[in-house]
Protein backbone atom coordinates (compact mmCIF):
# COMPACT_ATOMS: atom_id res chain seq x y z
CA UNK A 1 0.00 0.00 0.00
CA UNK A 2 1.33 3.30 -1.10
CA UNK A 3 1.71 6.20 1.65
CA UNK A 4 0.09 9.19 0.55
CA UNK A 5 3.67 11.08 0.88
CA UNK A 6 4.79 8.19 -2.02
CA UNK A 7 1.94 9.04 -3.96
CA UNK A 8 2.80 12.76 -4.04
CA UNK A 9 6.34 11.94 -5.42
CA UNK A 10 5.32 10.06 -7.91
CA UNK A 11 2.75 12.49 -9.22
CA UNK A 12 5.39 15.19 -8.65
CA UNK A 13 7.22 13.40 -11.06
CA UNK A 14 5.05 12.98 -13.28
CA UNK A 15 3.90 16.43 -13.55
CA UNK A 16 7.75 17.22 -13.73
CA UNK A 17 7.76 14.65 -17.09
CA UNK A 18 4.54 16.11 -18.24
CA UNK A 19 5.63 19.53 -18.68
CA UNK A 20 9.20 18.75 -19.68
CA UNK A 21 7.66 16.60 -22.77
CA UNK A 22 5.00 18.60 -23.40
CA UNK A 23 6.28 22.02 -22.49
CA UNK A 24 3.45 23.29 -20.50
CA UNK A 25 3.27 25.62 -18.02
CA UNK A 26 3.58 24.94 -14.26
CA UNK A 27 -0.17 25.56 -13.52
CA UNK A 28 -1.82 23.94 -16.30
CA UNK A 29 0.27 20.99 -15.48
CA UNK A 30 -0.84 20.68 -11.83
CA UNK A 31 -4.38 21.14 -12.25
CA UNK A 32 -4.44 18.25 -14.91
CA UNK A 33 -2.68 15.98 -12.16
CA UNK A 34 -4.75 17.26 -9.80
CA UNK A 35 -7.58 16.14 -11.89
CA UNK A 36 -6.49 12.50 -11.54
CA UNK A 37 -8.51 10.30 -9.49
CA UNK A 38 -5.31 9.21 -7.44
CA UNK A 39 -4.53 12.55 -6.28
CA UNK A 40 -7.05 12.41 -3.58
CA UNK A 41 -5.24 9.93 -2.10
CA UNK A 42 -1.77 11.89 -2.48
CA UNK A 43 -0.33 14.19 0.17
CA UNK A 44 -1.30 17.70 -1.63
CA UNK A 45 0.91 19.98 0.21
CA UNK A 46 3.99 17.88 -0.40
CA UNK A 47 3.14 17.47 -4.43
CA UNK A 48 2.74 21.38 -4.35
CA UNK A 49 6.17 21.99 -2.60
CA UNK A 50 8.06 19.18 -4.93
CA UNK A 51 6.27 20.45 -7.93
CA UNK A 52 6.14 24.16 -7.96
CA UNK A 53 9.55 23.92 -6.29
CA UNK A 54 11.62 21.83 -8.28
CA UNK A 55 9.78 23.13 -11.39
CA UNK A 56 11.15 26.93 -10.57
CA UNK A 57 14.43 26.01 -10.04
CA UNK A 58 15.46 23.16 -12.53
CA UNK A 59 17.95 24.67 -14.48
CA UNK A 60 19.41 25.73 -10.63
CA UNK A 61 19.31 21.80 -9.25
CA UNK A 62 20.78 20.55 -13.17
CA UNK A 63 23.75 23.04 -12.29
CA UNK A 64 24.06 20.42 -9.23
CA UNK A 65 23.31 17.05 -10.90
CA UNK A 66 25.20 17.80 -14.22
CA UNK A 67 28.76 16.96 -13.04
CA UNK A 68 27.51 13.96 -11.23
CA UNK A 69 26.22 12.15 -14.70
CA UNK A 70 28.60 9.85 -16.37
CA UNK A 71 27.02 10.86 -19.45
CA UNK A 72 25.42 13.68 -21.63
CA UNK A 73 22.46 15.54 -20.08
CA UNK A 74 20.81 15.11 -23.15
CA UNK A 75 20.99 11.21 -22.60
CA UNK A 76 19.23 10.78 -19.43
CA UNK A 77 16.01 9.37 -19.20
CA UNK A 78 12.98 11.88 -18.77
CA UNK A 79 12.18 9.69 -15.86
CA UNK A 80 15.55 9.47 -13.91
CA UNK A 81 15.64 13.45 -14.74
CA UNK A 82 12.39 14.09 -13.36
CA UNK A 83 12.97 11.92 -10.35
CA UNK A 84 16.79 13.55 -10.04
CA UNK A 85 15.38 17.39 -9.85
CA UNK A 86 12.85 16.08 -7.39
CA UNK A 87 15.32 14.72 -4.97
CA UNK A 88 17.73 17.49 -5.39
CA UNK A 89 14.94 19.79 -4.45
CA UNK A 90 13.91 17.80 -1.76
CA UNK A 91 17.88 17.93 -0.56
CA UNK A 92 18.08 21.20 -1.16
CA UNK A 93 14.96 22.55 0.49
CA UNK A 94 13.27 20.56 2.67
CA UNK A 95 15.61 19.20 5.36
CA UNK A 96 13.09 18.07 7.37
CA UNK A 97 13.26 14.62 5.67
CA UNK A 98 15.93 12.91 6.43
CA UNK A 99 18.31 12.26 3.05
CA UNK A 100 18.16 8.53 3.35
CA UNK A 101 14.37 8.53 2.90
CA UNK A 102 14.95 11.05 0.28
CA UNK A 103 17.30 8.62 -1.58
CA UNK A 104 14.88 5.92 -0.73
CA UNK A 105 11.80 7.35 -2.18
CA UNK A 106 13.47 8.18 -5.35
CA UNK A 107 14.89 4.67 -6.05
CA UNK A 108 11.21 3.48 -5.55
CA UNK A 109 9.70 6.12 -7.76
CA UNK A 110 12.07 5.18 -10.61
CA UNK A 111 10.95 1.55 -10.26
CA UNK A 112 7.87 2.75 -10.65
CA UNK A 113 8.11 4.61 -13.65
CA UNK A 114 11.85 4.25 -15.07
CA UNK A 115 13.65 1.61 -17.07
CA UNK A 116 15.12 -1.50 -15.35
CA UNK A 117 18.17 -0.41 -14.12
CA UNK A 118 17.07 3.41 -13.81
CA UNK A 119 17.36 2.85 -9.94
CA UNK A 120 20.60 2.00 -9.71
CA UNK A 121 21.90 5.11 -11.62
CA UNK A 122 19.79 7.25 -10.06
CA UNK A 123 20.68 5.68 -6.06
CA UNK A 124 24.16 6.51 -7.16
CA UNK A 125 23.84 9.88 -8.09
CA UNK A 126 21.76 11.09 -5.19
CA UNK A 127 24.60 9.46 -2.63
CA UNK A 128 27.06 11.85 -3.84
CA UNK A 129 24.65 14.62 -4.67
CA UNK A 130 23.64 14.33 -0.63
CA UNK A 131 27.22 14.01 0.57
CA UNK A 132 27.04 17.84 -0.88
CA UNK A 133 24.53 19.37 -0.31
CA UNK A 134 23.86 17.73 3.11
CA UNK A 135 27.14 17.26 4.63
CA UNK A 136 26.69 17.49 8.18
CA UNK A 137 23.78 15.00 8.06
CA UNK A 138 24.60 12.07 9.58
CA UNK A 139 25.87 9.47 7.43
CA UNK A 140 24.33 5.89 6.74
CA UNK A 141 25.80 3.07 8.79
Amino acid sequence: MKTPRRRARELAVQALYQSELNSTAAPEVAKNIQDLPEFEKADTELFSKLFIGTHSRKAEYMDLIRPLIDRDEKDLSPIERAVLLMACHELSAMPETPYPVIINEAIEVTKTFGGTDGHKFVNGILDKLAARLRPNDPKRS
